[in-house]
């Protein structure tokens, strides 16, 4: 038997690392960074160990699964194209270039219907089409619109359609979408909806409300609220109400509002901290924010109810109103339903308002 000398100076031969299956520690370590943008990019630079388990599927679905709610990346708007307009400081900053659409509205007259679950509805008016984008792959899907509704105002909104117990939504490119549209019938003036579904590729009847609802313009450019299965969208004329479709049921109507909605832009559709339907009305005086809440009593009725009202001087980070402000110049630029925030335009300047904290930043 001999031995086979090592040569001298060279350092022994490293212990293989553990196999990653075993490497639960690592993984506990990995999934309380913070749910940010760069953090697993970031840490799967470390080496090539960390590298495995950050880009590992069931640890990105588990780490989706216990942050919740990811952060707001930005939001699309409608310029002269539809862009991407990021809202986050760097190294988290998504440059807008990242999430091009390639839809330009000089070619052909678009929409921006909505976002959800990781999905774009743009409604493409000269080609009587909607067009679900993807910005993360770029994949873009067309689809042509019931011959109904190629006039008239029309809104809509896209959703993922995966309600298993253990889909997580946020990687929903792989699972069938719904988009649900909605427009004002000409002649009478009633509101109606129709429902597409990917998995069969084919829309559905056209649902009415059970009554006309004259002199209401449907919707008016809104992004729609989902409320469990719910959608809501505000009536252009506010204080028409809003339409509510049910997606179990498979219904549509109009609901009233409360009182102080008379001005355009001053309100926004929210989801309440139980999770029922809600409102946010901007005072046209820069004094507060009255936050409603829709409540079912004993009998099954449905009434709105005062939730809370924040004066805006208690609003941490907002800036003193101004003249100009006092005035009667804010806007509710939109609402971010994952993370329950406002945008406010106020004096020149874009803050987001967290609903729960009441806590801002300025973009």
């Amino acid at each position: 038997m001999t031995r086979r000398r090592r040569r001298r100076g060279s350092p022994p031969a490293p212990p293989p690392p553990p196999p990653l299956e075993n490497d639960d520690l690592l993984r506990e370590i990995l999934l309380r960074i913070p749910p940010q943008p760069s953090s697993l990019p970031r840490a799967s630079a470390v080496c090539k160990r960390w590298r495995c388990a950050a880009v590992d599927p069931k640890f990105v679905a588990r780490f989706r699964a216990h942050h919740g709610k990811p952060p707001l990346l930005g939001f699309f708007q409608r310029r002269d194209d539809i862009v991407f307009a990021p809202v986050l400081a760097a190294p988290d900053r998504v440059p807008p270039e990242r999430f091009d659409l390639r839809i330009r509205v000089t070619d052909s007259e678009a929409h921006l219907l909505g976002c959800r679950h990781g999905r774009v509805l743009v409604f493409d008016v000269a080609r009587a089409e909607v067009v679900v984008c993807d910005p993360i792959t770029g994949e873009r899907r067309r689809v042509a619109v019931p011959p109904e509704l190629k006039t008239g105002h029309v809104n809509g909104a896209v959703l993922c359609a995966d309600r298993g117990q253990e889909h997580v939504h946020g990687g929903c490119r792989s699972s069938p979408f719904k988009v649900v549209l909605v427009f004002m019938r000409s002649h009478d003036q009633r509101p109606l909806a129709c429902v597409y579904s990917s998995e069969t590729d084919t829309w559905g009847h056209l649902i009415p409300t059970e009554a006309p609802h004259p002199g209401s313009a449907c919707c008016g450019g809104a992004q729609s609220i989902l409320v469990g299965n719910v959608h809501c969208w505000p009536l252009r004329h506010a204080k028409d109400g809003m339409l509510q479709f049910d997606l179990d049921r498979q219904s549509l109507d109009v609901i009233e509002t409360p009182p102080g909605m008379n001005v355009p832009r001053n309100h926004q559709i929210v989801q309440a901290e139980d999770g029922t339907l809600g409102l946010a009305i901007l005072s046209h005086h820069y004094h507060n924010i009255q936050m409603w809440q829709r409540k079912v009593n004993c009998q099954g009725v449905a009434t709105w109810v005062p939730w809370k009202t924040t004066e805006m001087h208690d609003i941490l980070g907002l800036s003193p109103p101004t003249e100009v402000v006092k005035r009667g110049v804010e806007l509710i630029l939109g609402y971010d339903q994952d993370a329950n925030e406002m945008l406010l335009y106020l004096d020149g300047t874009v803050y987001i308002v967290q609903l729960k904290s009441m806590q801002s930043r300025k973009l």
